[in-house]
């Protein structure tokens, strides 16, 4: 690992820059879909593969990704990953066809799988002791959490300046310095032995795939469709069979024993929940800024600014909190803050105001979440030996992943299931009440399974002997 403190933070910033491009990559093509459609003459029902082609690739591929780089190294998967995402950003901004940009896509998601839990893994890698470690993973987070509403800002600007296609093309450029940069500042990491559980490998990524490929359905089709179902039937019989492997095959795919302590346990399901919520808010209010307040894809965008910058600002100072008050306090306290601003926004009508009535609990919540996702990142992440910690990583961000396609999935069949014709507000109410019931219930949740500050190391929260 680096020596120095400047090549130290040197490699740091490039490796959060990828994780931020990684992070806008969903989203800053949202902005641009009409764009795009009229471009290369997508069908309505083509359109949504845009987006949807990288996410199924990105989360049904991410514990194989975490898994490759703890045995190939860290900084291997990360080059190779990156290599993969560039060329097919490149290929996606040149497109000249609806299939050409959606195979684009999913090799994007293919580059991101591998590259991603990478990221998380050299975080914590770099870092010489606990207090490092936990100002590394809020970095990680400030950077992760300000990639969706960076990628809204930045597509939004990207397609009304200069075209869609630039929304992709930006990432080559980035892409290969980084590259460059990453070749000279961080050695390989140490490899974990054995071989890959290549059934394993099979059926946890099928069965991720299938299962994030349902909720998306579910979002497009209804939870009663055909195709829903059979996702959901199919990632059942997948991911069942893949725990059942992963519990007798001497070298897994997946150490089962990462799930065994209560505070990780607790804060996978904590974070699915808050991530959820999160994304669902974001995806439903960027419909309102542009449906209902009549803003334009950039000023959509820019609307999300006071939660990126105030995004950024508390999470530097979560590492201090933590030391202060506990993990269990500020994750209770986040997801609280959540659900105060998912009411809030539930109060909004078609007569709204953006400074009035959008951006007071849009600040809350841009707080909320800073004060949840870095704590729930520490209990996940605390204890993982380092040739574990891709896997670790890659199954904190598949957390994420089914998180938040379910917690859009559920809160769009909610707000649709409530909305009246031609009147877009009609739903909101019943959309987020709901949210904020959830987060109110993860708050309820940290409190049964996070320890106080005075019980971490009695409750196992420092558990680096008993888990993989």
């Amino acid at each position: 690992m680096p020596t120095t403190l400047i090549h130290r933070k040197a490699a740091l910033a490039v490796i959060l820059t990828v994780q931020l491009m990684l992070q806008m990559d969903f989203l800053i093509v949202i902005v641009s879909l009409k764009h795009i459609q009229t471009d290369l003459g997508f069908t309505a029902a083509g359109l949504s593969w845009v987006p949807n082609a990288f996410a199924l690739a990105f989360g049904g591929l991410l514990l194989l990704g975490g898994r490759l780089g703890d045995m190939i190294g860290q900084v291997k998967a990360f080059q190779i990953g990156v290599a993969i995402f560039v060329i097919a950003s490149l290929a996606g901004g040149i497109s000249p066809s609806p299939l050409i940009l959606i195979v684009s896509r999913i090799f994007q998601g293919v580059g991101s799988a591998l590259a991603a839990p990478s990221v998380l893994a050299l975080v914590s890698i770099l870092a010489r002791n606990e207090a490092e470690k936990n100002r590394g993973l809020s970095l990680f987070i400030a950077v992760s959490s300000m990639g969706a509403s960076a990628g809204l800002i930045l597509g939004g600007a990207l397609t009304e300046f200069f075209s869609w296609r630039w929304s992709l093309l930006i990432n080559v450029p980035i892409g290969v310095a980084a590259l460059v940069a990453i070749a000279f500042l961080v050695p390989e990491t140490s490899k974990a032995k054995g071989k890959i559980d290549f059934l394993g490998a099979f059926t946890g990524t099928f069965g991720c795939a299938a299962l994030v490929f349902g909720f998306i359905s579910s979002a497009e089709n209804g939870w009663s469709s055909v195709t829903t179902i059979g996702s959901f039937v199919i990632a059942a019989i997948l991911l069942g069979s893949f725990f059942k492997v992963e519990s007798s095959v001497p070298e897994p795919l997946l150490r089962l024993g990462i799930f065994r302590p209560v505070p990780r346990k607790g804060g996978l399901f904590i974070m699915a929940l808050i991530v959820g919520m999160h994304l669902a808010a974001l995806f439903i209010l960027l419909q309102y800024f542009q449906q209902v307040l009549g803003l334009s894809p950039l000023m959509a965008g820019i609307a999300y600014l006071p939660l990126t910058a105030t995004v950024f600002v508390i999470t530097q100072f979560v590492p201090w909190l933590v030391e202060r008050f506990g993990l269990r306090t500020l994750l209770a306290a986040g997801s609280l803050l959540v659900a105060v601003s998912l009411l809030g926004f539930s109060r909004l009508q078609a007569d709204s105001k953006y400074l009035q009535d959008v951006l007071l609990p849009l600040l809350v919540h841009s707080i909320g979440i800073a004060l949840v996702f870095t704590p729930a990142s520490i209990v996940i992440m605390d204890g993982v030996a380092d040739q574990d910690a891709g896997i670790a990583s890659g199954v904190l961000q598949m957390d994420q992943q089914i998180g938040g396609a379910i917690g859009i999935a559920a809160i769009v069949t909610i707000y649709t299931a409530n909305t009246e014709s031609g009147s877009f507000s009609s739903g909101l109410f019943a959309a987020f009440i709901s949210a904020a019931i959830i987060c109110a219930l993860a708050a309820v949740f940290t409190l049964l399974t996070i320890p106080g500050k005075k019980s971490k190391q009695q409750a196992g929260l420092n558990f680096k002997t008993n888990t993989l």
